[in-house]
């Protein structure tokens, strides 16, 4: 796709799943990548540039921004927002613990509102951006027992329409990817949570959750990068404000 070849793109959550997909797919078609996580072990065998940061935290979005702008030699062209957290430790809202729910706030709200805001005065500039974020079907039909995580992700929808409004004079779009189940390392662990809340195995949690899609599967990493990708392209310029679900049919 040569509306992302030669583009400077900073991903984060880029080590595994979705993001690892993505940053692979943008490679391929001739971006210069560099992905962002928490932990550098889990970086250093991507075969990417890459930054180890805190994306929870103000100092570390700025540090990322920084390093990727310095490793990929310019200003970033591409922002994918992909990292977060999921719901397998929350519990019913009269139950939550405040510092839960701010730890999913902070990690898939206000990193990305924080990541957003470093990036966009260079896109302004420049008259050129593409942001994408990864929210999930559950920012409009609720997860039980993920009220930090449902609320982060509504959110986070409402953060890419503002920034769409913001951005559409200076040619920057800005979208989000609502997947469904992907078989993710973050996915197992909220199949492994649930199976043990409800007395089964993961591997019937997954076949309950494959048995809601019209096609009796859940989703591959694949598939929701490849959307990822078409939005980052100069080829998507007429789509911004949007959330699009990646779920196969299924609400979830």
């Amino acid at each position: 796709m040569p509306g992302v070849e030669g583009r400077r793109v900073l991903l984060s959550g880029g080590n595994r799943g979705i993001g690892m997909a993505a940053a692979k797919l943008f490679r391929e078609r001739g971006a210069k990548v560099c992905i962002v996580a928490r932990t550098e072990a889990t970086l250093k065998t991507s075969g990417l540039a890459y930054v180890a940061a805190d994306l929870s935290t103000r100092k570390g979005c700025s540090t990322a921004i920084k390093v990727a702008t310095e490793q990929l030699g310019g200003p970033i062209d591409i922002l994918v927002c992909n990292h977060g957290i999921g719901s397998a430790h929350e519990k019913p809202l009269h139950l939550t613990d405040i510092d839960e729910w701010k730890t999913s706030m902070d990690t898939n709200l206000i990193g990305p509102f924080y990541l957003t805001r470093e990036v966009m005065p260079s896109m302004v500039e420049q008259r050129y951006g593409r942001i994408v974020y990864t929210a999930s079907t559950a920012a409009t039909e609720a997860e039980p027992q993920a009220c930090g995580y449902n609320t982060s992700k509504a959110g986070l929808c409402g953060l890419m329409r503002s920034v769409a409004q913001d951005g559409g004079e200076y040619n920057v779009t800005s979208n989000a990817v609502l997947p469904g189940w992907v078989k993710t390392e973050m996915a197992d662990r909220s199949a492994k949570a649930e199976a043990e809340a409800r007395g089964r195995t993961p591997e019937q949690i997954w076949k309950e959750r494959a048995a809601l899609y019209p096609a009796k599967r859940v989703l591959t990493p694949e598939e929701v990068a490849h959307t990822i990708l078409f939005l980052a392209s100069e080829e998507s310029s007429g789509i911004s404000g949007e959330s699009i679900r990646v779920s196969g049919g299924c609400p979830w």
